[in-house]
């Protein structure tokens, strides 16, 4: 797993299906789920971590790009 669509597809899988309208909720709203799925045993620890990963680099750059934006104005 590599993209935050890797991660979409993953939970996809399972039928879960994130949009609330903000990037950075988006992301955070995944990982809530993934750890769900983890902790149900549904996805193997690899994939856990493979997609907290991802999302944590995610969540990083989005809160990069949010700084900078606040920056600007």
């Amino acid at each position: 797993m590599k993209t935050l669509y890797d991660v979409q597809q993953l939970l996809k899988h399972f039928g879960v299906f994130v949009y609330v309208g903000k990037r950075m909720w988006d992301i955070e709203l995944m990982a809530i789920e993934i750890d769900n799925l983890y902790k149900a045993n549904a996805i193997d620890k690899q994939a856990f971590l493979s997609a907290k990963l991802v999302l944590t680099r995610e969540h990083r750059v989005e809160e990069e790009y949010e700084a900078a934006k606040d920056n600007l104005e």
